[in-house]
């Protein structure tokens, strides 16, 4: 500091001893703040001007970032959205699934008699025949005749039972006729598939019969297949022709016939005293 004056040692502990003297003034007083401001605002725009390379570079780089990063980076984006995308409609399957099982165990609360959730596993795709088959067997329980319904109604009857699947008939397929009666009032029909799904014909009923336009058909339980009191269908249509002996009544089936992933496989009164197999 001094071109000419003591000794280097003595200026060296003169120095140390002010530094000492502003650090307790400093930590103590806190006289040097207003300094410490002044010297911290002056030496700002050194500090931007230091920074400002380093700014400058990395604005330059992402300006002038290449065609292909930006592309491949497209590219990885788009596919982890299609990646989202599809997950959500699982998630959104998944839920559907989920309020159709809840369905079904509602309906099965309201069924009496013991009943076994099953999943399809196919459908026959003959025009002439409606027919699908389940997850379940005979290591389940099930048995040739057994009814299966849906949450709305009644499905049809398992005409084929194997060790671990079976094979049902729906209650449209041509071949298949289902006692019936009209809830109203208790007249008993018999209801016949048409290899329509959205349609039964309701036979045996004389023209003078009280049938009226939405009826609700139930199973009578005569045969000893379905249990009485199932809904079937709702009674559509009646015409009455004068020189037929019987009304030509037609109906739509209550269950979802095409739509339903999920059964109900019910035991009767004559089978759901059987203990269910290990």
């Amino acid at each position: 500091m001094f071109t000419q004056g003591p000794f280097l040692a003595l200026r060296l502990a003169g120095l140390v001893l002010i530094s000492v003297i502003l650090m307790t003034v400093d930590h103590r007083l806190r006289y040097l703040e207003p300094v410490r401001a002044v010297v911290s605002t002056a030496v700002l725009p050194l500090q931007y001007l230091v920074n400002l390379p380093h700014a400058v570079g990395s604005w330059l780089g992402t300006s002038f970032a290449s065609r292909e990063e930006l592309l491949r980076e497209n590219t990885e984006l788009r596919r982890n959205q299609l990646k989202i995308a599809v997950k959500l409609q699982q998630l959104d399957a998944l839920d559907r699934e989920n309020q159709r099982l809840r369905t079904l165990l509602k309906s099965s609360g309201k069924v009496g008699e013991r009943a076994v959730v099953a999943e399809l596993l196919g459908v026959d795709l003959d025009p002439y025949k409606h027919q699908v088959v389940i997850n379940k067997g005979s290591v389940n329980g099930a048995y040739v005749g057994q009814p299966i319904l849906d949450a709305h109604g009644v499905m049809g009857q398992l005409i084929h039972v194997g060790p671990v699947s079976s094979s049902a008939i729906l209650i449209t397929d041509p071949s298949h006729a289902l006692p019936v009666q009209i809830n109203r009032n208790g007249l008993r029909a018999i209801a016949t598939g048409t290899g329509s799904l959205n349609r039964l014909d309701v036979q045996y009923l004389p023209n003078n019969a009280d049938v009226q336009v939405g009826d609700l058909l139930v199973t009578s339980g005569l045969g000893g297949r379905f249990p009485p009191g199932y809904p079937v269908a709702v009674v559509k249509s009646v015409r009455r022709n004068p020189g037929q002996g019987f009304l030509a009544i037609s109906a739509t089936p209550t269950a979802d016939l095409d739509r339903s992933r999920e059964v109900l496989l019910v035991w009767s009164g004559r089978r759901v005293t059987e203990a269910p197999p290990p």
